[in-house]
């Protein structure tokens, strides 16, 4: 950033230099703070020195959007912020990115940001191309042994992060009503799961009951208790499987907005990045 200008005034560094009439430019300025998150009313007026480091990145993201570019390169944007900051500033790229669906050319040295923020990933050493393909593509498919050397050795979980949790490939545990009795959630119950997913009359997940907590008589509503884990349908796999970690749950209850959709087991886990090589063998053929 230009440290004598304004904040405002950096924003608005390639709309005035393109000619731009002042009260466009003020327009487009108000509304790039505001879509990377700082209110014009408050930083408008201040001076680089006068912001964080994570606050003059987002400035310096909408510096660059300043003339609507087709195009952005964006060279190691996160590279010199604490983690907690860098990790922030990424979530916020992705929503951004989200709204105004740009092709970004994003240069880093860190592979976990790639895999995080990249559609495609373009693997370079000295000036040569190692492989060039999908995030998981690369996890599931390291085209050499630098490569594979790059991704370390944690590649399988890495996998987990980019692979979305597929509704389809849930597993269905029985499920009972909240109003049910206890006798019919025993009844519901099999050899293989010994505990149900309760639901109320619309549908919404309320809980789950175990085999232990279904004896005797009452209805199902005093005795369930709410999930160990639960994650949305739009996280992924690696988003479960900490929930299941950090809860030391048996299973990962998945919802959809407020629909029940199945759970995810550490059977799981396994299934779905086995599934993820030969999803890629079939679609190469």
């Amino acid at each position: 950033l230009f440290p004598h200008l304004t904040i405002a005034d950096n924003v608005a560094t390639v709309p005035r230099l393109l000619g731009w009439d002042k009260r466009r430019i003020q327009q487009r300025v108000t509304e790039l703070l505001e879509l990377v998150g700082l209110d014009p009313k408050q930083f408008a007026r201040r001076f680089p020195h006068q912001l964080s480091g994570g606050q003059r990145q987002r400035v310096g993201v909408a510096r660059a959007l300043g003339a609507d570019p087709p195009v952005l390169l964006m060279d190691e944007p996160f590279g010199a912020i604490d983690r907690i900051a860098r990790e922030r500033l990424q979530n916020e790229f992705l929503r951004i990115q989200r709204e105004v669906r740009k092709t970004v050319i994003f240069v880093t040295h860190d592979i976990d940001e790639a895999i995080k923020l990249g559609d495609r990933i373009a693997i370079m050493n000295q000036g040569r191309l190692e492989q060039y393909d999908t995030p998981a593509a690369i996890l599931a498919k390291p085209a050499s042994d630098l490569v594979i050397d790059l991704l370390g050795p944690d590649r399988g979980l890495k996998r987990l992060s980019v692979t979305p949790i597929d509704i389809k490939a849930l597993e269905q545990p029985p499920v009972v009503h909240a109003d049910d009795s206890l006798s019919e959630a025993r009844r519901a119950l099999d050899s293989r799961w010994d505990r149900v997913i309760v639901v109320d009359r619309n549908g919404k997940p309320a809980g789950e009951l175990t085999k232990d907590d279904a004896d005797g008589d009452g209805r199902v509503a005093d005795r369930a208790r709410p999930f160990d884990a639960i994650i949305g349908a739009d996280r992924t796999l690696y988003d479960a499987f900490s929930q299941m970690l950090i809860h030391q749950a048996t299973w990962v209850a998945v919802v959809d907005g407020d629909q029940f959709r199945g759970v995810l087991t550490p059977q799981s886990f396994v299934a779905a990045i086995q599934r993820v090589p030969a999803e890629l063998e079939g679609a190469r053929r």
